[in-house]
């Protein structure tokens, strides 16, 4: 027994000089770097392991990721089929050609209508009109439209054009303007490549039936000033609500597109637009 007891001390004795050996739990540092660090720390060494983030899950940079696309919402076909059928109302007639294709026709033959560049604007601003149920206009122009020298108002339909016109003109994000008077509004819309230009290659249509109709609705029966600046090279397109258009636009004296369908069958090479 006492032997035994002995033997079972003296494991007791290497058990607890192997327990005071052993080294404490090691602290483990993350780094913020490209490569996390795992920095194992005791009091006989300090060791450090790198380990590389796999390629699947590097985050790729903002330069390098491709351009998000619009994605058809609920509502877009139905906005879509009332547009369309306001603009057939107004020509006379339908095109052939399904979709945005058809709707693209359709707005050329409003274009090619017109006598005037007066009586083309008439009629786009009458289809605008025409989208909106009664009163609603009226009451928008009456109630809103005075409410912080007019901010709201343009504060508003910024949002509402983003929220419902992408169908039309593709990607879009409010963004902030500044007013002649030295203000700096949130009442910007900036279209990053307008399909509705980019659709028709033509400034004339660009111009004739959405530029100048537009900006006309907006300020007579909204109350809402609005200068839309499109960008005949990169046709980008800049909403400004809250600021009036100058008496002299320099947008409507634009020179014709190379790739303008119109200007190509009229066999116009260069200068101003014909359709202008």
């Amino acid at each position: 027994l006492i032997r035994h007891y002995r033997s079972k001390n003296f494991q007791g004795q290497k058990m607890a000089i192997l327990l005071l050996h052993v080294s404490p739990p090691a602290t483990i540092v993350f780094s913020n770097s490209s490569y996390s660090r795992l920095i194992l720390r005791s009091p006989e060494f300090m060791r450090r392991v790198r380990c590389r983030i796999s390629d699947s899950s590097e985050v790729k940079s903002v330069d390098s990721a491709s351009k998000l696309e619009y994605k058809r919402g609920i509502l877009d076909d139905f906005f879509m089929r009332s547009f369309r059928n306001k603009l057939i109302q107004e020509v006379g007639s339908d095109s052939e050609k399904p979709g945005y294709t058809g709707l693209i026709e359709l707005v050329k033959l409003l274009l090619l209508k017109g006598r005037t560049r007066s009586e083309t604007n008439d009629a786009a601003v009458r289809i605008l009109k025409s989208l909106f149920p009664p009163l609603i206009l009226e009451l928008y122009k009456l109630l809103i439209a005075p409410l912080a020298q007019g901010k709201i108002a343009a504060f508003m339909v910024a949002r509402v054009t983003v929220l419902t016109c992408q169908w039309l003109m593709g990607p879009c994000k409010v963004n902030i303007v500044d007013l002649p008077n030295g203000e700096s509004w949130d009442s910007g819309v900036f279209v990053e490549k307008c399909q509705y230009l980019e659709e028709s290659k033509c400034v004339g249509v660009c111009t004739n039936t959405c530029k100048l109709p537009t900006q006309t609705f907006f300020k007579d029966y909204m109350g809402v000033p609005l200068l839309m600046e499109p960008n005949f090279k990169d046709y980008s397109c800049q909403f400004k609500f809250g600021v009036a258009p100058p008496e002299d636009d320099g947008n409507v004296n634009e020179p014709c597109l190379e790739t303008c369908s119109i200007a190509g069958r009229r066999n116009i090479v260069s200068g101003e637009c014909p359709m202008l």
